[in-house]
Formats: C-alpha cells, sequence, structure tokens
C-alpha cells in the first residue's frame, strides 16, 4: 500500500482507538499475554543480566517500579489488571534481540531514546534488551562493525525487530548515500536488513514519512520506510524526535504480545497516536472560550491563550505529546509557549510548519467571549489523559528524587 493509498484510508478512517472493548475482549488478551510471557521465559536469555540487578543498582525499589509498569499500562491502553503482566515483561526484555539502523537523518530519536526517563529507561532498554547493533552507540566501526550485523541477522534471523532512523533516498540522492566498504545504498542497506526481520520499527518522522529530507524540493528523493519495504509488519512512530516513551511502549507490547500494536491507517500505534493534541491540550478551554494569543508576547501570551492564531496545529495532529511530554514529563511545545507544528503528520515541514493557521482548515471557532463546549463534552478525555500524564510523571519524580540522594 502506498502513501496515497494510506492519505485516502485516513480521510475516510479515524485514528482514534477504540479502549472499551469489553471484559471478554481483555480476558483472553490477558491469557495470550500470560503464554507469550510463559514462553519467553521458557527461552535462554540473550544477555546474562536482569533488570532487578539494574534496578538494585540504581537505588530503585521494587515498588517504584511496579509505580512505572502502572503507569506504563495506562499508557498502552491496557486495563489496571495487566500491570503485572507489563512488569514482567519489562523483566523479559533479554529476550528481544533489536538491530538498530541510522539512514538519512540527524540522530534525534537516538539521543531522545537513550535520555529517556523511569526508571532509567535508557539502562531498561540498553541494558537488558539485546541491542545487537546501533552504528551510533557501539564501539565497533568499519569492517568490525559490518560483520557484528551480518551476524546478529544470522543468528537471531525472523525474530529481531528492526528499528529504523531516518528517511531512505530513492531518487537521483541515492548515490549520495552508501555503507562504507560494501558500496550499499540506504535503500539496498535496508532492503537486506528488514528481510531476516520480524517487524519493522520506523522512528522519527523522517523514517515514517521523509520527514525534513523529503521537503521540497526533496533533491534525494527521500521517502519513509513504508515507500520501500510491502512485506514486513511495520510500526510508523513519527515525530521530530519521536518520544521514548513510545518507542518503549512499542517494544514492551511486543514482548508482551508477541504482535505488532493495533495502528491507525498511518500504520501509527492508536495508543500512541489515538488522541488529537487539540482534544487533550492545557489550552482547549481559551480555544472554546474564544480567547487567543494575537501576537507573541500580548496580554493572550502572558494569561497562557490558545495559540490557534499563531498557527498551531494542534486540531489536526494527532499524538499523545500533551499527555506524556516530554524531559521527564515536564513539559511540552505547547505548554512552553509555542504552538504544534504538526510533526508526526505526513509532509508536515511543507504543510504545517509555519507560524499561521491554515486557510484550508475549517476549525470551527467560538466567538471572542463566547463558550462553544462544556466539560461534558470534552472534560472526560481532558482528565483521562491527565491522569496518565500524572502517574508517569510522578513515577519518574520519584525515581529522580532517588537518584538525587544517592549522588
Amino acid at each position: 500500500m502506498n502513501r496515497e493509498q494510506l492519505r485516502a484510508l485516513f480521510t475516510a478512517k479515524s485514528a482514534r482507538v477504540e479502549t472499551n472493548k469489553g471484559e471478554e475482549y481483555y480476558k483472553n488478551l490477558y491469557a495470550r499475554c500470560r503464554a507469550r510471557l510463559d514462553e519467553l521465559k521458557a527461552m535462554k536469555p540473550f544477555r546474562n543480566i536482569s533488570i532487578k540487578e539494574i534496578l538494585e543498582d540504581e537505588g530503585v525499589s521494587r515498588r517504584d517500579f511496579l509505580k512505572w509498569a502502572s503507569a506504563t499500562t495506562a499508557m498502552l491502553m491496557l486495563p489496571a489488571s495487566f500491570t503485572p503482566l507489563v512488569a514482567e515483561a519489562a523483566e523479559l526484555m533479554n529476550r528481544l534481540p533489536v538491530i538498530w539502523i541510522e539512514l538519512q537523518d540527524c540522530a534525534g530519536n537516538s539521543e531522545a531514546f537513550i535520555r529517556a526517563d523511569g526508571p532509567k529507561v535508557d539502562e531498561i532498554i540498553l541494558e537488558i534488551i539485546s541491542l545487537e547493533f546501533h552504528e551510533t552507540l557501539m564501539a565497533a566501526a568499519g569492517h568490525q562493525a559490518e560483520a557484528q550485523l551480518d551476524e546478529a541477522m544470522k543468528d537471531f534471523a525472523g525474530k529481531y525487530l528492526l528499528f529504523v532512523e531516518g528517511a531512505i533516498p530513492v531518487g537521483k540522492g541515492r548515490e549520495w548515500c552508501t555503507i562504507g566498504a560494501s558500496g550499499e545504498t540506504f535503500e539496498e542497506h535496508l532492503k537486506r536488513i528488514a528481510s531476516n526481520a520480524a517487524a519493522i520499527v520506523a522512528v522519527g518522522t523522517c523514517a515514517t514519512f521523509g520527514g525534513v529530507p523529503a521537503a521540497a524540493p526533496n533533491p534525494t528523493g527521500a521517502v519513509g520506510v513504508m515507500d520501500v519495504i510491502n512485506n514486513k509488519p511495520i510500526i510508523n512512530i513519527p515525530a521530530c524526535p519521536a518520544n521514548p516513551a513510545n518507542m518503549v511502549g512499542v517494544i514492551l507490547h511486543y514482548v508482551l504480545t508477541g504482535q505488532i500494536p493495533e495502528l491507525d491507517s498511518l500504520l501509527r500505534p492508536k495508543f500512541a497516536f489515538g488522541y488529537r493534541i487539540h482534544d487533550n491540550c492545557e489550552r482547549r478551554a481559551h480555544f472554546d472560550a474564544g480567547e487567543f494569543v494575537e501576537e507573541w508576547g500580548d496580554e493572550g501570551a502572558k494569561n497562557n491563550f490558545c495559540l490557534y492564531k499563531m498557527g498551531c496545529k494542534g486540531p489536526m495532529t494527532f499524538n499523545n505529546c500533551s499527555i506524556i511530554r516530554y524531559n521527564e514529563a515536564v513539559n511540552w511545545p505547547i505548554g512552553s509557549g509555542h504552538g504544534c507544528i504538526g510533526c508526526s503528520e505526513p509532509d508536515f515541514w511543507d504543510k504545517y510548519a509555519y507560524e499561521r493557521p491554515m486557510a484550508d482548515a475549517h476549525i470551527k471557532m467560538a466567538p471572542t467571549g463566547g463558550v462553544e463546549k462544556t466539560v461534558d463534552q470534552f472534560g472526560l478525555g481532558l482528565l483521562t489523559a491527565a491522569g496518565i500524564g500524572i502517574a508517569i510523571h510522578a513515577a519518574g519524580s520519584v525515581i529522580a528524587g532517588k537518584k538525587e540522594g544517592d549522588k
């Protein structure tokens, strides 16, 4: 399915996830997850290191870890009864081999990933998961690195998750981007490594939709993974950079279920992209009251009024930024005073990344001073989203406090 077909689907099908699937559904899902974890426990770990050892070394108690697991369960849109299973899945991450490659990118997603928080997700992922190859993080280089990649592909054929960061040049620029001594183009490199993968995770907007490299006039002919690979399951985690919590969520879901998460029509996991930013925005009440920032630094800006007139693309962007946030859940772009630029949507750089409203957006705004909607229409979603965000933030804060106390 090409990008145009996906876009056609997106216009006809909502990205929203159905969270109330019924008791029977979750009962069956719980049984499948239990069977999956028992299967993993019977396997020999690829790395002889456990999450318990890391948590003890970091001074994180079991109770604090379970708080994190509870918040992560909520993020994955699972009932609270799944919390013990999510915790157990994290403990079994050393049964999951991961290969991570970088193509036409800035390495921003790798930077975000290794700086993830609560409880020290960088240790959990990079020390527990069998991260077999990552150019930015590994010590090996040149022929040694290529040999390690080939060995990992052979040893874990059909089992590894392939993380792809960066766009793939398929136009005249393809010869500008080649791999070391092999001389492979990025496209050839991706296809070869993807051939043995269980599934592919495209991380960041460059890998998902082409991102900044694909912006007009797109001199390299940059495209996303789904435009190149059509015979493997693909999970898109867009944004610039992608939120580390969403990367971890996809990995945990795969460990827990052995399957990719439920996706929207753009192949994005619904647990992360089933939310429209506009509906969960802390400034939404000002939008409904017709209270807007008219220019930077005015009274509206000082009172945290809605940023739509300053070009915020929250009404047409699906992501969980307002819930999960960044930097240990401290803040996010709109919270810090800048409108959303729609970086998790296709063609965002050309279509959304400017400081003015879209002329053809057809967004209904309330007249100044008039309230169009009340809490019974959208408040429940806000409260649910805020609860998840607060839980994750609280778990991270407790652990961060413990870390500070040990220094």
